[in-house]
């Protein structure tokens, strides 16, 4: 269970990863970002937030 804990937590901080570099990338156009940015820096704010809550609950199995 705990190596399925850590790779779903590497797949979100790469989620995250991804989200903010094609946010920032995208903001070189203005219509893409316009469109967009918000909704990739949100998606970021999601990745990050799944990242450390499943970084957390892989630490709490490594516990018992």
């Amino acid at each position: 269970m705990s190596t399925f804990l850590l790779v779903v937590a590497i797949v979100c901080a790469v989620g995250a990863v991804a989200s903010l570099l094609t946010g920032v990338i995208g903001m070189s156009g203005r219509e893409f970002n316009n469109k967009y940015g918000n909704k990739l820096m949100r998606a970021r704010v999601g990745f990050q937030f799944a990242a450390v809550l499943f970084l957390f609950l892989y630490w709490l199995s490594l516990k018992q």
